[in-house]
């Protein structure tokens, strides 16, 4: 192996390490990605669209392995209840159409806008979504919603469901444009947490369908296979690691750790480019 192949190597061990750490918690692992390739010249060899694909996957099976019982519950108990009827069961069965209702806005937005999106990436906007995931999770941090999950509302998933949307801005925090929307209309912190990462789920398993695609006409797998397992593993522990510990400081209500992150290094970024 020479110095080339290990920094290859490195370099994609390193950027999925990265994008599973910043994934689950509120600073926007796109973000995060996006300005460690700019102020580290970092380059992605082969297609960009397959390291997506991969560490986001690996992302998502974190988020299924550590939400196991509760998705389980929803489909065993939710759509029991198409069949049953047991009212012990409309709780579950309102929670499933609460995410199929709060995924569609970013769903849409994201197929209709995409290369509208696109074209917001860099790291000026990063910058200043970084700032303002900042204010807005200052804002709600002192918040303790006391609304589990039978007490949700359509309207709070539309809300929520649109937050995601806004999320889909390099910078914007996916999970915490929806725990900011969730606590902001009263829901208790544990169930803003569930419902953001579970309807993390659908959101992923789409952008993974609408990928397929691209990872299966990249020509350079069978020469990165490894580079890329390696992404794969290094996001998948980061992930899991990552939102278990996420889990604990929502528990103790320490999100203003996030909002001070975001209102230090965004500036920090715009500052630098600025004189860059």
């Amino acid at each position: 192996m020479d110095i080339e192949q290990l920094w290859i190597i490195l370099k994609f061990l390193f950027l999925g390490l990265f994008q599973g750490l910043t994934e689950p918690i509120p600073i926007s692992s796109s973000g995060h990605l996006l300005l460690a390739q700019y102020f580290l010249g970092v380059e992605i060899e082969g297609n960009s669209f397959t390291f997506e694909l991969l560490v986001n996957s690996a992302s998502l099976i974190a988020v299924l392995i550590i939400y196991r019982n509760d998705i389980a519950r929803l489909i065993v108990r939710g759509l029991g209840y198409i069949k049953t009827k047991n009212p012990e069961d409309k709780t579950e069965f309102n929670f499933i159409i609460f995410l199929i209702v709060g995924t569609i806005p970013a769903g849409l937005i994201g197929v209709l806008f995409d290369d509208d999106i696109s074209r917001l990436s860099s790291p000026q906007t990063v910058a200043i979504t970084l700032m303002v995931t900042g204010i807005a999770l200052f804002l709600i941090r002192n918040l303790r919603g006391k609304r589990g999950e039978n007490g949700m509302t359509m309207k709070d998933a539309v809300i929520i469901g649109f937050a995601q949307a806004v999320a889909l801005i390099p910078g914007i925090s996916r999970s915490g444009a929806t725990i900011v929307a969730a606590m902001a209309r009263g829901i208790h912190q544990e169930t803003a947490l569930r419902y953001s990462f579970l309807l993390f789920i659908p959101v992923s398993l789409g952008g993974t369908v609408l990928s397929l695609s691209d990872f299966l006409s990249d020509d350079n797998i069978a020469e990165l296979w490894f580079p890329y397992l390696l992404a794969f593993l290094g996001s998948l522990v980061a992930s899991y690691f990552s939102l278990k510990w996420f889990m604990n400081i929502m528990a103790k209500g320490n999100l203003i750790y996030f909002a001070i992150y975001c209102l230090v290094v965004g500036p920090i970024v715009l500052l630098v480019l600025t004189l860059s």
